[in-house]
């Protein structure tokens, strides 16, 4: 029996999954509202009117959480390839945490209106 020695952080299928996941659900977003924005007269009161629906809002905050968990495995990755420093590679990834959790709360507050 050959004792192996596993080194890295083991996220590679998980991590693949996700970003082709949350590349969908952002692609769908984008195709979706260029399709709505495209048949809505131009105005403040169209566009008003089509994020006061709850369904357009939830899709919204979905997908914004898709590009945040996106971005996340994609940055995640930068620093573990290209910071070797492991003090300033944890820093980073703090930074990026709080980062991305602040983007996501201020998003519920701009869509949701809170």
């Amino acid at each position: 029996m050959v004792n192996r020695n596993v080194v890295g952080a083991g996220y590679g299928l998980r991590d693949w999954v996700m970003q082709r996941v949350t590349a969908a659900i952002m692609v769908i977003y984008t195709v979706a509202m260029a399709l709505f924005l495209l048949s809505l007269p131009s105005g403040y009161e169209s566009w008003k009117e089509l994020f006061s629906h709850t369904w357009v809002q939830l899709f919204t905050q979905v997908s914004l959480l898709a590009l945040f968990l996106h971005v996340w495995v994609g940055i995640r990755d930068v620093w573990m390839d290209y910071v070797k420093p492991v003090g300033i590679r944890l820093t980073l990834h703090v930074f990026t945490i709080v980062w991305l959790v602040s983007c996501f709360i201020y998003s519920v507050k701009v869509v949701w209106g809170l």
